[in-house]
């Protein structure tokens, strides 16, 4: 038999639990069986594939749809006065202007083609076709791209306080010994995701690898190969050994008894043997929420709304924010300066201090 992952999550993440379906608003559309008759279903959003929660949220979404129709005085299943695409149009464009009346915000574009989805997939389940494809939805989408589109959602930064409170809910065996060091490396160095992960203890261990690592009395140098050649970012020492980040690395190599390979890899489920298996960078999104809810960051704000403002991209962005150093030293860090401006640089401000490590 063979053994779990101990580092795969095997249930949900708190964001993730699955709602109970939505009851059907409208008592005379009743919804059929997943196995009834369908003209031309979308395949994108067909049972076959959707998961227990897309179901749900497309339940969710016929709901809001036909209390709409009903406040406009349409029928979604019937072509009089209105045919069906038409009616998804104007519904639609309801979407992205938000209503005054009932205080609704406008929805992304992003949600409002997930909408879209879903009413396909309602629509095929009680034996109708409506194509996504058609010329009225498709012109007020191609509408709703060009004038409603929002930039990325940021993330929040993490404070110096706060990645401390995250690494402070750890256990205190090789697993947390190992999500410490990913926390505080990955804050003092403004890294990626995919840059924390990447890293290989020296330079040739592995041909996946994005950068490796040399541990230094001053601090750790880390260098990433880029397509604009070899950056350096250099790591110092901390205050202290609790916020250290090269302490934290340390102790992680050490009692992993990691020498060569990968840097961040899986553990044991009983955290004290290290697997030679790289972790994922979902890793890193997924540890930064976790200790998130777990330290009581932004606990005035319910626990979805807490998971949505923070992301791999907090780390970055905290030492980014509240660093306490010269915009040009932070471009060296973040890379935007050259290799040999880099180099001149070397450890002359230790920004893991600067940051509040």
């Amino acid at each position: 038999m063979t053994a779990q992952d101990p580092d795969k999550p095997t249930s949900p993440s708190p964001g993730d639990t699955a709602q109970p379906l939505v009851p059907e608003d409208t008592p005379d559309t009743p919804l059929p069986s997943p196995s009834a008759g369908t003209a031309s279903p979308d395949r994108r959003a067909g049972p076959a594939t959707a998961s227990d929660n897309t179901l749900a949220a497309y339940r969710t979404d016929w709901t809001d749809f036909t209390r709409w129709c009903r406040r406009h005085g349409l029928d979604p299943l019937s072509s009089a006065p209105c045919p069906a695409p038409e009616i998804v149009a104007r519904y639609l464009a309801s979407l992205a202007a938000g209503d005054d009346h009932t205080g609704k915000l406008s929805l992304a574009v992003s949600t409002i083609e997930r909408r879209l989805s879903g009413l396909v997939w309602n629509y095929a389940q009680r034996g109708l076709e409506l194509d996504r494809r058609d010329r009225q939805i498709a012109s007020v989408l191609a509408g709703i791209r060009q004038q409603h589109a929002r930039p990325p959602a940021q993330k929040t930064a993490i404070r110096a306080g706060e990645i401390l409170a995250m690494a402070a809910t750890l256990p205190h065996d090789l697993r947390g010994l190992r999500d410490r060091a990913l926390l505080l490396l990955g804050y003092a160095g403004g890294l990626r995701r995919s840059e924390i992960v990447g890293l290989d203890r020296h330079r040739d261990d592995t041909p996946e690898r994005t950068g490796w690592v040399e541990i230094m009395a001053e601090g750790a140098l880390l260098t990433f190969d880029t397509r604009s050649g070899l950056r350096e970012v250099e790591v110092g020492r901390g205050s202290s050994d609790r916020s250290c980040p090269v302490h934290a690395l340390e102790q992680w190599l050490h009692f992993a008894r990691i020498d060569s390979g990968p840097v961040f890899v899986a553990t044991s489920r009983d955290g004290t043997q290290a697997l030679g298996r790289r972790l994922n960078d979902r890793h890193v999104a997924r540890l930064i929420k976790r200790t998130v809810l777990d330290a009581g960051i932004r606990s005035d704000l319910p626990e979805a709304e807490r998971l949505a403002l923070f992301s791999g991209q907090s780390l970055r962005a905290g030492l980014a924010r509240f660093a306490e150093a010269t915009e040009r030293t932070l471009r060296t860090r973040m890379g935007h300066a050259s290799a040999d401006e880099t180099r001149r640089d070397r450890f002359r401000v230790n920004l893991t201090t600067a940051a509040g490590l």
